[in-house]
């Protein structure tokens, strides 16, 4: 009697395991995962919040209140950064006030600290903003590292500085936060279940990429095509598009992904329409020969 029963218990136990096989092999059958890959400043980042809001649960007011810091950080960055590089590249300010005052006070203040946007503070913001010789540095941004979202957030600073104040989505895109280490986001369209992983693409980050290279599904490569006259944050005398280039050869050579599909994303296409008209491909990337209306194309192709 106790071997009858022994035997029943067991077999319940297998039909039981059995049944959790299939249900994780149905799971994984409907579960795709897709690595995005790219250089540091390529927009994976950006990429996964507009997933986000166009796929998934968005960002609630609560969500976005607490982007309000990190967009106060950001302009706080982008016009120190602006302030150091007018005295690297010698440029004079248009005011004494800008050069005597409100300058120093910008210098003065580190980004991280901040936490709100007090009324002097954005007065001298705004001041200096407003001065042709910041406007000439501006003008210069590809000889130095400046976040793309410099100028959304410094010409809209009378809506940012409103006590009441909440980062609209534009906002949350926009903020600039260099991702470090691996971050999953699933998002779950037609009930198929996309499991976007996003990793840091700064080269001292790269190292960690490997421990996402099982069981790829697709990889998504992001290039930004504004890039082609800008230079790493890593190394000033290398070309972030070529750079890119490199990486992404490098990347569809691995054995990992041999099976997997591969998906090359070309973004900030409308940085690069507002720059190429004063930036010359052909200055950074000699093989150039095609009009300007096709750089897209010849980008893409490479060199």
């Amino acid at each position: 009697m106790g071997n009858i029963c022994s035997n029943n218990e067991a077999q319940q136990r297998n039909d039981k395991i059995d049944k959790l096989l299939t249900r994780d092999k149905k799971n994984a059958r409907r579960e795709l995962k897709l690595l995005l890959l790219g250089t540091g400043e390529s927009g994976k980042s950006t990429f996964i919040k507009q997933m986000r809001i166009i796929h998934g649960a968005g960002y609630s007011d609560e969500d976005r209140r607490g982007f309000r810091v990190m967009v106060f950080q950001n302009i706080h960055k982008v016009i120190k950064t602006l302030c150091e590089q007018m005295d690297n590249l010698q440029i004079e300010y248009e005011t004494e006030i800008n050069a005597d005052q409100y300058a120093d006070l910008i210098l003065d203040c580190d980004p991280e600290t901040v936490q709100e946007l007090p009324a002097d503070m954005v007065v001298a913001i705004k001041s200096l903003w407003e001065d042709n010789g910041v406007a000439e540095c501006y003008d210069r941004r590809r000889e130095f590292q400046l976040a793309d979202s410099c100028k959304y957030y410094l010409d809209d600073l009378d809506r940012i500085q409103n006590p009441d104040y909440i980062p609209t989505e534009q906002d949350v895109l926009r903020v600039r936060v260099p991702t470090t280490g691996i971050t999953e986001y699933p998002f779950d369209m037609d009930r198929v279940i996309f499991r976007m992983v996003d990793v840091g693409g700064q080269r001292s980050e790269r190292r960690k990429w490997i421990h996402c290279f099982e069981n790829v599904t697709s990889i998504m490569f992001l290039a930004a095509l504004s890039e082609y006259d800008q230079y790493l944050f890593e190394s000033g005398q290398e070309n972030r598009m070529q750079e890119s280039q490199a990486l992404f050869r490098t990347i569809i050579t691995y054995p990992w992904f041999q099976q997997s599909s591969v998906i090359l994303f070309l973004n900030k296409k409308d940085l690069l329409e507002e720059k190429i008209t004063r930036s010359h491909l052909k200055d950074y990337f000699a093989q150039y020969t095609v009009r300007i209306n096709c750089g897209t194309l010849y980008i893409s192709n490479g060199p």
